[in-house]
């Protein structure tokens, strides 16, 4: 919504990138959680892509909540504007928010459950 948006944006930094980027990685360390402003990703799990990403969608979430390595490789397919939060400051988004922790973890759920 609206009104999460605004709350990860007092906690994010907003960054441009370029078209071919790769933004995580399948199996590295997870340290940011993602939300694209404008752009598309594509993800892609063991090489075979499993969804495309527009404005609004987010990832990172899976490898924070869980502590895990990252679960799939994002790359942008155009040019994207998106917000970055910190492990640290994503964790503290989802204490003190936690109409945006039920989000995030059904999120997680619902991508967990497509992997099955």
């Amino acid at each position: 919504s609206k009104r999460d948006l605004d709350e990860v944006a007092h906690l994010a930094d907003e960054i441009d990138l370029r078209e071919g980027k790769e933004m995580t990685r399948q199996g590295a360390p997870a340290r940011e959680f993602f939300v694209l402003l404008e752009g598309e990703a594509d993800v892609r799990k063991n090489g075979r892509r499993i969804n495309q990403l527009g404005p609004g969608d987010f990832f990172g979430e899976i490898a924070l909540v869980s502590d895990s390595p990252r679960t799939a490789t994002v790359t942008a397919t155009s040019p994207v504007h998106a917000l970055v939060i910190t492990d640290r400051s994503f964790r503290r988004l989802l204490k003190e928010h936690p109409g945006i922790q039920s989000k995030v973890l059904a999120a997680v759920a619902a991508r967990l459950q497509d992997d099955l």
